[in-house]
């Protein structure tokens, strides 16, 4: 049966690769620790735009930063599906109304399909474009765009196997170079842009012992290659090569902003899965090795997904949404790169309010317990996803929007201090 264009389910479990292989996207109130405004000797008046890592502390206007923002999949790719559709335009404007500070978005097509207006007219494609820049600027929303989200569609667009994206003069490296250089020089110059992405959780389907079943979907009027073959099947050198590719072309064109992977959290036994082909646990420092391998330098964040575990079994041996994150955390500090939780959430399939509430508020108490700089919640505003992910104004999920925004609010006004309710045992945001 032919896949739903609207339909980009969310991934549940790192410890279940298969399933987050199969539900995986087949798939103004600004929070900072003291935002500076006024004459032209602030901080603000000569620091760079957007996001950016000094001595490995997280800086906006000149000054450390901490924020929760959103993921809004949906956002460009609305536009660019319709672009007399401004309903994501105008969600936008809301959320940062709310006190979202910033998005993280999916820049390009998912499907081969949706990027052939980029290959035929790419003036239409970036004027479509244009209009989220400008929206997300007006209503003073930062942007993170990931620009190559599907991790087979550039390879379908070249007419290439995966495996090409190791190979430095392959046409899929061409292109990524190509796509980033035409993204980055056209909105550089704009405070609308936070940070530059890569992708989706590449690291996900690295070096899986059973790789030939999780192989790229296959839908060719889609624009995806007519068959897979073992060199669909990535391995890290792929990914690496793919990843330097676009972050060193990113930092020619822009030497400040942040760069991040768009990597999850490594999967419990990734580094098995690379070393002996083998489902084994892997134990805390195997999980520092993968955890700073699918973050290499020029990217300057840690980048990292993190879902509830049901069976409370999370890589580095932790039990815990407040251990894992701290060990990331941890490891960030280590390397000198501000941590980035990329995703983060609660699904309708944990139980009813008080469940879901409990799970959200414990990945907002340990973002504030480990003094994590960025984090964005899964998801805002995709229909598709209602039955599980999706939060929105008008949904019976509203209430995260609330509590992210008392979060970001509370934590730049009272930033020693971690909020609590009397009625209350454990912190409520």
């Amino acid at each position: 049966m032919s896949p739903d264009l609207t339909q980009y389910p969310r991934a549940i479990s790192t410890s279940k690769p298969a399933m987050r292989h199969t539900l995986k996207l087949a798939a103004a109130a600004l929070f900072s620790c003291g935002v500076a405004h006024g004459d032209e000797n602030s901080p603000a008046a000569s620091a760079p735009l957007g996001l950016y890592v000094r001595g490995g502390v997280l800086m906006r206007e000149g000054r450390p930063y901490r924020g929760i923002g959103a993921n809004y999949f949906s956002l460009f790719a609305r536009v660019l599906k319709s672009p007399d559709d401004d309903s994501s335009l105008k969600n936008l404007a809301a959320l940062g109304a709310a006190g979202v500070p910033f998005v993280r978005f999916m820049c390009g097509g998912f499907w081969p399909v949706e990027m052939r207006l980029y290959q035929e007219d790419p003036a239409e494609y970036f004027r479509r474009l244009d209009k989220v820049v400008v929206a997300a600027r007006d209503a003073k929303v930062g942007l993170i765009p990931s620009l190559f989200w599907n991790p087979s569609t550039v390879a379908d667009l070249c007419g290439e196997p995966l495996d090409q994206y190791a190979n430095p003069n392959s046409r899929s490296i061409a292109f990524i170079r190509q796509y980033t250089t035409a993204v980055v020089k056209r909105y550089k110059n704009s405070p609308a842009i936070w940070a530059w992405e890569f992708g989706n959780e590449y690291n996900l389907g690295a070096d899986l012992p059973n790789a030939a079943e999780h192989r790229p979907a296959v839908w060719p009027q889609l624009g995806t290659a007519a068959e897979r073959s073992a060199r669909d099947e990535l391995k890290w050198p792929h990914i690496e090569m793919a990843l330097r590719a676009f972050a060193e072309t990113a930092r020619r064109h822009d030497p400040d902003r942040v760069i991040a992977s768009g990597n999850s959290i490594p999967r419990q036994s990734a580094w098995h899965n690379v070393r002996e082909q083998s489902w084994r646990d892997d134990n805390e420092e195997q999980f520092r090795e993968i955890l700073s391998r699918d973050n290499p330098a020029p990217l300057d964040v840690l980048c990292v997904h993190i879902y509830p575990e049901s069976n409370k079994h999370y890589p580095a041996g932790t039990t815990s949404i407040d251990g894992v994150i701290g060990a990331a955390q941890a490891q960030a500090k280590r390397l000198g790169k501000p941590l980035f939780i990329g995703e983060f959430g609660a699904a309708r399939q944990t139980g009813g309010r008080a469940a879901q509430q409990a799970v959200f508020e414990e990945f907002l108490q340990a973002v504030w317990n480990h003094q994590v700089p960025l984090a964005a919640f899964w998801v805002f505003d995709l229909s598709s996803q209602d039955g599980d992910w999706n939060v929105s104004f008008g949904n019976d999920r509203a209430w995260m929007i609330e509590l992210v925004a008392k979060a970001n609010k509370r934590a730049a006004t009272r930033p020693d201090d971690i909020p609590r309710t009397p009625d209350s045992k454990t912190t409520t945001w």
